[in-house]
């Protein structure tokens, strides 16, 4: 099996696999740094490892169902309203005063929320890295490892840049809406009528889903006591 992986015709959808990865890792990217940015720098790096690991891992383990899971109809919106609410709450600031919440359950809380977020945005993703493999499973997990140092690398590159430019924080929040809504306009219940009678919503859905995200987010934000639990440990 090894040698089958090294020949010259294991290497370009070898490439292509890791290429889709990295076009299509900002967005988990995002998510990670956004879950993250409030750790402390110790917990952090474990927050970015074991989010991402995790992550993959799953990715993994759905790439291998995801021909027959994107068949079903409303997954996708359903996907796309759970990464609305993972926006929003990721908006949220986190408790200054959080004396009742260790380090360690917000390092849970930070991973789960990577974890669920990828999830929810790998559903297209994956048909990409499955496609590229040509249905090679070693070729998908050898793929899929290599893109873990890519996504570290981004999150804590885009965390670095969040704590000069809080602004990006609000971006991250309303791309995470954007992508949502390009999800439930694309799911089987509504994507053949949306094509034929509605195509613009195409454009309008994702605009109006990343507005809904940073409005419901900065508004909760507003409205935030010391005494409210964290956006990661609000996904219980």
């Amino acid at each position: 099996m090894l040698d089958s992986l090294f020949n010259s015709s294991s290497w370009v959808p070898l490439l292509e696999i890791i290429g889709v990865n990295i076009v299509l890792s900002g967005d988990n990217a995002v998510v990670i740094a956004l879950a993250c940015r409030s750790l402390p720098e110790k917990e952090r790096r474990l927050g970015i490892l074991f989010g991402s690991a995790g992550a993959i891992v799953l990715r993994i383990i759905l790439t291998f169902f995801a021909v027959s899971l994107l068949q079903y109809p409303y997954l996708k919106i359903i996907g796309a309203l759970l990464l609305l609410w993972i926006g929003v709450k990721l908006l949220v600031p986190e408790d200054v005063d959080g004396d009742n919440i260790s380090a360690n359950d917000n390092l849970i809380a930070a991973i789960r929320t990577i974890i669920i977020a990828d999830l929810v945005m790998s559903l297209d993703n994956v048909m990409g890295v499955a496609a590229a493999a040509k249905g090679s499973v070693p070729l998908i997990i050898i793929g899929l490892g290599i893109s873990i140092p890519i996504i570290i690398f981004g999150s804590t590159l885009i965390m670095k840049i969040m704590d000069r430019f809080p602004i990006i924080i609000t971006i991250g929040g309303a791309l995470l809406g954007y992508v949502a809504g390009e999800m439930a306009v694309t799911d089987n219940a509504v994507a053949e009528w949306i094509e034929h009678h509605a195509s613009y919503l195409h454009v309008l859905v994702p605009i109006a889903a990343a507005v809904f995200v940073v409005v419901i987010g900065k508004w909760l934000a507003m409205h935030h006591s010391p005494a409210s639990s964290s956006p990661a440990n609000n996904l219980n």
